[in-house]
Formats: C-alpha cells, sequence, structure tokens
C-alpha cells in the first residue's frame, strides 16, 4: 500500500489508518485530522479543532476551523481538502456551500464539517465562541516551526 506523504503535515493516525483500511471505517478523528493536513499544505492559518462529541446540541463530532487572508487562499485550502480527504479516506463532502464567494467555505462530512474562513469573516462570525464549552485543539501556523 502506498502512502502519500504530505510532508511535516503527516500524522500518525493517518498512517495508522492508511495501514489498516482494508477493514475498518474510518472515524471521524481521523477525518479531521485528515482534514488538518490538508489545511496545512495550504498554509491554512489558526487552525482548530472543536471536539463536539460532549457537546449538547451537537450536529457533528468535529468542526476544523482554519482562515486565510485571501479568497484565492480559501478556495485553494477548500480544494486540498476535499481532495486530500478523497485520495486518504476515500470519503466526499455531502454538501459544499460557500464557494461563490470564498468568504466562508464549508465542506460538510457529515461527522465533520470544515469551515475555511476568510480572515475577517472569521472575526465577524466568531464561530468559536458559540461553541466555546467544547474541547479544543489549536494547531500552530507553519510560521511558528520556521523561527
Amino acid at each position: 500500500m502506498q502512502i502519500e506523504n504530505k510532508g511535516s503535515n503527516f500524522s500518525p493516525l493517518i498512517y495508522y489508518y492508511k495501514m489498516t483500511k482494508k477493514n475498518t471505517e474510518i472515524t471521524s478523528d481521523v477525518l479531521a485530522e485528515i482534514a488538518v493536513a490538508a489545511i496545512k499544505e495550504k498554509k491554512g492559518q489558526k487552525t482548530v479543532k472543536l471536539d463536539m462529541r460532549q457537546t449538547a446540541g451537537s450536529i457533528c463530532d468535529f468542526f476544523v476551523i482554519c482562515e486565510a487572508d485571501n479568497p484565492r487562499q480559501v478556495l485553494a485550502i477548500a480544494d486540498e481538502v476535499e481532495d486530500y480527504v478523497r485520495e486518504n479516506a476515500d470519503e466526499k463532502p455531502v454538501h459544499i456551500h460557500g464557494r461563490d464567494n470564498a468568504q466562508w467555505i464549508l465542506l460538510d462530512y457529515i461527522n465533520v464539517v470544515v469551515h475555511v474562513f476568510l480572515s475577517e469573516a472569521r472575526d465577524f462570525y466568531r464561530l468559536e465562541t458559540l461553541w466555546a464549552d467544547a474541547p479544543r485543539t489549536d494547531y500552530p501556523d507553519e510560521d511558528n516551526f520556521k523561527k
């Protein structure tokens, strides 16, 4: 089995999934990590994973949220998430919203919802504050690795 390595963003969790994929259904945690790896590949900023499983009124298991400085990068990140999840988990989003204006693109994988924001839109909607009680994982930006 060929393992595609996306550089330093490749997670042992993704590797384990790919090695045992033959008879294993993908978990929402692995799917969320695959999305994070794709976001990092396209230099998404301020990436956050919210674990919604214990949150009352939750519509999914995980939110993955990131931002970009311009609409072109928002589109590039959303495209990379879609392609990378398809390549590594054989999953397609059920719905994609927001591609037309690229201010906020939502990729809905049922148990994982990926939000790719333009920086100004993320500041305006403040999605993380709506779900402040959800356990949160922050991922460092690529620039922080080089310092």
